[in-house]
């Protein structure tokens, strides 16, 4: 990406080389006044138009203009970016970048998205002499949902060409709210039946299927590795689902206290649980297939702590055993190839990828912009992805979904900008159903476009509580307020008797914003 600050009408910058295209001009503008909202707009790059049209923007928020960059338009050396309006609009900054990159926001930057003019392939669809997605295992986990969930987003794979779909080992839980884990017991027959009809919708739709428990976090009975009682007692859940045709496992050990701990015994020790698993698996089925989560699965793996825990794992644990990682941090709005190296390395085994967007781990708020900030050249070292999404509120996750989709089928012409206005126009039948989730989509934009790794972010009460700081701030209060009520109301109105539990956290943060009005007139 090459910088061009922009202060006022013109900026000069310069480039070594012209940037490999496609390529765009991001322009960060505001109405200079109330009455200036309309007008029109001309920006020029070396003198070639790159846009000239009608604009709408606000006085009370910053919002960033895409334009393409035209054919020749650029050249190495000394270039000219020029930015005209009448009226003319105030410019906070401007830069280039290629299609992969999104903006980052802040609370006084509007997120805009562009529905496209017309639905196109989605994925994009793979072109040269590769045509097999460069990640093998395309998918998404559950978080806590029940097997009607489960159900219901298997078409939803199908139709974004995903192959896999993992159970949250939560969904196994004796008890999902509170969390208990009595993993040693019998399931319900109830909750058996439900995800075997789960398991049989994915083998009937090419989906693998990938049953996941964790036999310690929230359990009153951690599991010991090397007893053999308490291996009998997790096999026989494996047992059941490799009973039905699953090939692929999986078993968890992250989120666990580990502190005082000698490290490179406990990852021999959870290496030769999994290799028992594997094992007794492979005596009836030698094509199946096991993902260990390790306690150590996100960041470069290089901390003295994980160094001494992946050493003694490393030693021990089966060669074709998959290792799930998180990326650079828990919740990272990057993920590199430099850190994926130094862990994969360490780890010496393969890597799935397990993308923590759009998790909210059940907090009332959404992420539903596009998942950016991931190299696209991850598939060299990692041989799948998998999404973690939101609960209870799977459904309107498929919108978040969809852009992992397009992402992990072809991350180079990966786009997010553009991806996000595919997915609304791929689950909207009709143009009042595109702008109401449109609308939605650009009042909860994700964590990841404001660069916040926190899974409980909530731009709504984040913007809100800026906006009670500013000079007019009730005036500006009660317009967002007011806003956001209009996007449920759409919501409901196009979507009737759909998505309630999404509504049903939008009402929340309108009644929360409106006890806070209150709390201060």
């Amino acid at each position: 990406m090459a910088a061009a600050p922009a202060g006022g009408r013109q900026s000069a910058f310069a480039l070594e080389k012209v940037p490999a295209g496609p390529l765009f001009v991001h322009v960060k503008l505001k109405a200079a006044s109330s009455t200036g909202k309309d007008g029109a707009l001309e920006v020029r790059l070396n003198g070639k138009s790159v846009f000239r049209g009608q604009v709408t923007l606000s006085s009370d928020y910053w919002r960033f203009k895409r334009y393409e960059v035209k054919a020749r338009s650029l050249r190495a050396g000394a270039n000219l970016l020029e930015i005209e309006g009448a009226p003319m609009p105030e410019v906070g900054e401007a830069f280039l970048s290629d299609q992969h990159f999104a903006p980052i926001l802040d609370p006084k930057t509007d997120f805009e998205v562009e529905l496209p003019a017309a639905v196109e392939p989605y994925p994009v669809p793979l072109t040269g002499p590769d045509k097999e997605p460069p990640f093998e295992i395309r998918g998404t986990k559950g978080w806590a949902w029940t097997p009607e969930q489960y159900l219901a987003e298997v078409p939803y794979l199908v139709k974004a060409k995903m192959n896999f779909l993992m159970n949250c080992y939560t969904s196994m839980f004796s008890s999902l709210d509170p969390f208990v884990n009595r993993w040693w017991e019998p399931l319900p027959e109830a909750k058996k039946n439900g995800f075997e009809e789960v398991v049989r919708a994915c083998q009937a739709n090419g989906i693998e299927f990938c049953f996941a428990m964790h036999p310690q976090l929230f359990s009153e009975r951690p599991l010991t590795p090397g007893n053999a009682k308490d291996f009998e007692d997790l096999w026989k859940h494996y047992s059941w689902m490799q009973g039905l045709g699953v090939r692929w496992f999986s078993v968890s050990y992250d989120d666990i206290g580990v502190e005082g701990q000698d490290k490179a015994r406990l990852g021999e020790a959870q290496a030769g649980l999994v290799n028992a698993l594997l094992a007794r698996l492979r005596e009836k089925d030698p094509r199946a297939q096991l993902i260990f989560c390790p306690v150590y699965y996100m960041g470069c793996g290089d901390t003295p702590d994980a160094r001494a825990y992946f050493g003694g794992l490393s030693r021990v644990l089966a060669k074709e055993v998959y290792v799930f990682w998180t990326g650079d941090a828990v919740v990272p709005p990057r993920i590199t190839m430099r850190c994926a190296s130094i862990y994969k390395n360490i780890v010496k085994r393969r890597i799935i990828l397990w993308d923590n967007y759009p998790v909210n781990d059940r907090h009332p708020t959404l992420h539903l912009g596009p998942v950016t900030g991931r190299d696209t050249d991850l598939s060299r070292l990692i041989d799948g992805y998998m999404g973690n999404p939101l609960c209870p509120q799977s459904d309107i996750n498929r919108i978040p979904l969809l852009t992992e989709a397009d992402y992990s089928y072809n991350p180079e012409a990966y786009d997010p900008l553009r991806s996000i206005g595919q997915a609304i126009l791929h689950l909207a039948e009709s143009p009042a159903e595109r702008q109401a989730l449109k609308h939605l989509v650009e009042l909860y934009p994700g964590s990841l476009l404001y660069g916040d790794s926190r899974t409980s972010f909530n731009p709504v009460l984040e913007r809100f509580r800026w906006l009670m700081g500013e000079p007019a701030s009730h005036r500006l209060a009660v317009e967002f307020i007011g806003r956001v009520e209009g996007v449920e109301k759409e919501l409901a109105e196009a979507f009737p008797g759909r998505f309630a539990s999404t509504r049903e956290a939008v009402r929340g943060h309108i009644a929360e914003m409106k006890k806070a009005l209150g709390a201060v007139k």
